[in-house]
């Protein structure tokens, strides 16, 4: 028996799409285990819910004929993707498991696929709820029914709507590599993703999910599950805030161990570690009781797994995400390695060139840079808090132009970072800002691709192109200093400002300025006639009426456009740099190579 005792509670995080239901969904769970008072009514922690087992017994009625050894469930009731990367523990999600809610109605959304994204990169068992079933018309209510005596009273053609709606999602996981199938017909868990039809509205449903959740963890993670129970505490940071009367507080989820008054523990701080004792540990009173005395009802004690607010002093600067550690003995140093290791220890893959990511929490920044990463885009540096005026100073010092900007994922930018921006030698930096990880990416890629385009663009307008041009008859308007002779352009694109040769390879000179029609341009395209001005022969000795002349294109040009640019080029230039290259090579068969 003393072995089941040390099996914690699992924590359960809800994620999923703005409105699809997560927050009605952890209500409806709160409230209908609130309602089953008889049966160990639910107890309120910070920031987190713990079901217990009885309660889930009560509502599914299927778990009494079962032996189960995990305690019973707790919700993190901030929910969203954003509070499961924030919160980690020991390098993986806090969150033993996830649901992912989803409308049947709507289908996947793109926060929806970006919390399969992020679930899949932790490895973390999750249950899709197939959300807002009432919502099928013609739906019969059956409140508070499992999903099963529910569907049983709906008619043919809901049945048949349902079916549809699930098969739907079953495809769309399909696409994204999971297995799945509905709830009732999954024989094998660890291969098949559960999709549990719901209503957060009317209850229908919430008794499977809840069932499904306690037999995943009794299944597949009592190994992980074993704490010990005596051990020093370990736990997450959810939130840092101040009460009135208390000063600053930490909203701690404790996955391991125990925390008591007068522990001594380390959190991680803005600038450094920061090492306290606590002053109370505080959980919110019952609702009736709020009325009549304070918020919170002080406590000796809480074992993993529990949410609870500590007060302690020197708190100010904590970050939230950060890890929390009790120190038992002479292991101080240890522990205060251990923290810091693991708040410097972000899961970041770093290189020597990249762009520079900033994000509120240690995990936001992990999760932040794992897609990133899928994405094939490189970070250079990566820190949580506020855009700062040095991050866009080095942003600016960046030698890849297409490199020169910063992610802010839920995190502000100073005001010395937007006057720094401000600077003129700046202006190629670009910050980007935003709560959702694919919007970001997504901007920061338009961006990219764009200044792409732009650069190539100037690379190719400082490149000396291809031409060939004949000398035309009855067009010699000035014989010498320099000669003015009219030309047609027979291939390639001429420019102004390029040295010419002959056919045979002989200099002949610099063709100074191209005129057209009386105005001066500085390039025209094949099978155009101007008067061009050469600067070094005289016609009638080194060139005369007749004459094929080719633009002499310097070496380390023909480099770039070969490696680089022969998919830009129109077929009249490519066969003129052809004409021009066989003719340097006649004589040194690696030239421009």
């Amino acid at each position: 028996m003393a072995k089941k005792s040390k099996i914690r509670t699992p924590i359960v995080c809800v994620m999923g799409h703005v409105d699809h239901g997560k927050t009605s969904l952890l209500d409806k769970i709160r409230g209908s285990s609130v309602v089953s008072t008889e049966a160990g009514a639910i107890t309120q922690h910070i920031g987190a819910t713990l079901v217990p087992l009885d309660a889930i017994t009560h509502m599914s009625g299927a778990l009494s004929k079962v032996s189960v050894n995990v305690p019973g469930l707790l919700f993190i009731d901030t929910p969203g993707h954003h509070a499961f990367t924030t919160l980690r523990a020991r390098g993986g999600a806090l969150a033993d498991m996830a649901i992912v809610v989803v409308d049947i109605n709507e289908g996947f959304r793109p926060q929806t696929i970006e919390a399969l994204q992020i679930l899949r990169n932790y490895k973390t068992p999750f249950v899709i709820a197939a959300n807002k079933i009432d919502r099928i018309h013609g739906w019969r209510v059956q409140k508070d029914q499992p999903f099963n005596k529910t569907f049983a009273q709906q008619n043919e053609r809901v049945q048949g709507i349902l079916e549809t709606k699930v098969y739907e999602l079953v495809g769309k996981l399909s696409d994204l590599g999971f297995n799945s199938e509905r709830f009732d017909r999954v024989t094998d868990f660890a291969r098949n993703i559960c999709i549990v039809p719901t209503s957060a509205l009317t209850g229908e449903g919430i008794p499977d999910i809840l069932m499904v959740l306690v037999g995943l963890a009794q299944r597949y993670m009592t190994e992980s599950l074993k704490v010990s129970a005596d051990g020093p505490g370990a736990g997450t940071v959810l939130e840092v805030k101040e009460e009135r009367g208390l000063g600053m507080t930490l909203d701690l989820i404790l996955y391991d161990g125990t925390l008591a008054v007068g522990d001594e523990i380390v959190v991680a701080g803005n600038e450094e570690i920061i090492e306290t004792k606590v002053r109370s540990l505080l959980k919110p009173r019952p609702m009736k009781e709020i009325l009549i005395e304070e918020r919170f009802e002080r406590v000796r004690s809480v074992t993993a797994a529990a949410g609870i607010k500590v007060a302690a002093p020197k708190l100010d600067g904590v970050i939230a995400g950060s890890p929390l550690r009790v120190v038992r003995g002479p292991n101080r140093d240890e522990v205060v390695e251990q923290v810091r290791h693991e708040v410097q220890d972000i899961q970041v893959t770093l290189s020597d060139l990249g762009i520079i990511i900033r994000a509120d929490t240690i995990g936001a920044l992990e999760a932040l840079s794992k897609e990133l990463e899928g994405h094939q885009i490189q970070v250079m540096r990566a820190a949580v808090g506020p855009v700062t005026r040095h991050d866009v100073i080095e942003a600016g010092t960046i030698k890849d132009p297409l490199y020169s900007a910063i992610l802010a994922f839920n995190t502000p930018v100073l005001p010395d970072a937007i006057d720094t921006l401000a600077d003129a030698s700046m202006s190629h930096v670009s910050i980007f800002e935003g709560g959702v990880i694919y919007q970001l990416i997504d901007d920061y890629v338009e961006w990219r691709d764009a200044k792409k385009q732009e650069l190539e663009r100037q690379r190719f307008e400082k490149l000396i192109m291809p031409a060939k041009i004949r000398i035309l008859p009855d067009c010699v308007f000035r014989q010498s200093n320099p000669a003015v002779v009219g030309v047609r352009v027979l291939g390639g694109k001429l420019q102004s400002d390029v040295d010419l040769i002959l056919t045979n390879g002989k200099k002949i000179g610099h063709l100074k300025q191209i005129q057209a029609k009386n105005e001066t341009v500085h390039e025209v395209d094949a099978g155009r006639e101007v008067a061009i001005s050469i600067e070094g022969p005289t016609v009638g000795r080194q060139i005369d009426v007749g004459d094929d002349l080719y633009v002499d294109i310097p070496e380390r040009h023909v480099k770039v456009i070969e490696r680089e640019m022969l998919d830009l080029l129109n077929p009249s230039m490519r066969e003129i740099l052809e004409e021009f290259t066989y003719l340097k090579r006649r004589e040194d068969p690696f030239w421009g190579k």
